[in-house]
């Protein structure tokens, strides 16, 4: 009947789960069922175990299910629920520069690794030999305060942890 598993890179999907419609963007990898971007609409979605299941308005057997795998999900903004304070979407992380309490500059945001218990900040500096990494857990211990309005997050990180 068209039913696709989703495997959402959120502990709570809730903005999917909410969302009726999504924009889905071709594999990276492997064999693309479609090129170009493209709006679904949603016509059932569901919790099924630890992944979400979902059908749409114009996909309605195996075959056209199975030209999605791969692919990527994207919501509009306006779909993601409201944040609490000290709460963060992954994607207001990524690109802020990242400055210890001495002032040093460490990188800026590269990725996040949800490592179960928590999440890590992997900061890349591309002014060090091999554009140097340094992980850093997103825990109330290491980040002093995290400011999107400017663009940085403050961490309590000496400049010689990042051997």
């Amino acid at each position: 009947q068209g039913w696709v598993k989703i495997l959402p890179f959120s502990s709570d999907p809730k903005a999917l789960l909410s969302a009726r419609r999504w924009y889905l963007a071709p594999a990276t990898r492997g064999a693309k069922g479609f090129e170009n971007n493209s709006l679904v609409r949603i016509k059932e979605v569901k919790v099924h175990a630890d992944t979400l299941v979902a059908r749409f308005n114009d996909i309605t057997d195996r075959n056209g299910a199975e030209m999605l795998k791969g692919a990527s999900i994207f919501i509009p903004r306006s779909s993601f629920p409201s944040t609490q304070e000290d709460e963060y979407y992954w994607v207001d992380l990524m690109g802020l520069k990242v400055i210890n309490l001495e002032g040093q500059e460490l990188g800026t945001v590269d990725d996040l690794i949800s490592t179960g218990p928590q999440t890590v900040l992997v900061i890349k500096n591309e002014t060090t030999p091999k554009n140097q990494e340094t992980l850093i857990p997103f825990v109330s211990a290491y980040i002093t305060n995290v400011e999107l309005a400017n663009k940085r997050i403050l961490v309590d990180w000496p400049l010689d942890y990042n051997v």
